[in-house]
């Protein structure tokens, strides 16, 4: 068996096994750790079809920030885990619905293994096959969708400022200093000189 047929072999099987990990673990913490070894484990698969933009994608965004702003979620909720055990029965069958379309479109892909899909996107892609896929995707990113790719910056820019705004409160039950009005302060009126005669107290 070649190496790379047998690394795809370890990783896909680690994949499976974790994905399914991810859904019987009882503890929630057990669930975001095995989310994040199928995470890594899809994204040494990526990288051995050559997609490597999309690997590190999946490395920086979901492991980086999603994964692990859910594992301290979990950690700090005070989950109940009886109550999370009590509605399992009654979506048993939207999820077992659920799980046959989801079978039956993976093996409608299997049954298009046979199709040279790569023969079409070499012939209609502008970008030579040879170049890297994170290249490629820099190249049409800022040539041909420049516009649009600044115009998402900007909206995103836009959308975080706004959220910060909906979100600050200003509290009315803490007592706040004012830097201007006390430089605006003269001594006399924050400084009282109290005239103390010997032997005797203020």
């Amino acid at each position: 068996m070649p190496l790379l047929a047998l690394i795809f072999y370890v990783l896909a099987i680690v994949t499976i096994a974790s994905a399914v990990m991810v859904v019987t673990s009882r503890n929630p913490v057990h669930a975001v750790l095995f989310l994040i070894l199928t995470f890594f484990n899809a994204t040494g698969l990526f990288l051995l079809m050559g997609a490597e933009f999309l690997a590190m994608i999946l490395l920086i965004i979901y492991v980086g920030a999603i994964a692990v702003l859910f594992l301290f979620v979990v950690m700090m909720l005070n989950i109940n885990l009886v109550m999370l055990r009590q509605g399992f029965t009654s979506y048993l069958p939207l999820g077992g619905l659920i799980i046959i379309v989801l079978l039956t479109e993976l093996i409608m892909v299997i049954g298009l293994g046979d199709i040279d899909l790569n023969i079409a996107a070499k012939a209609t892609s502008p970008i030579p096959y040879h170049v890297p896929n994170a290249e490629a995707i820099g190249r049409v990113i800022y040539t041909q969708y420049v516009l649009a790719f600044h115009a998402a910056g900007i909206i995103l820019l836009v959308s975080m400022i706004g959220a910060i705004v909906l979100t600050l409160r200003q509290r009315t039950d803490v007592k706040r200093q004012s830097i201007d009005k006390q430089n605006l302060l003269l001594s006399e009126e924050v400084v009282e000189l109290v005239e103390v005669t010997r032997s005797k107290g203020v």
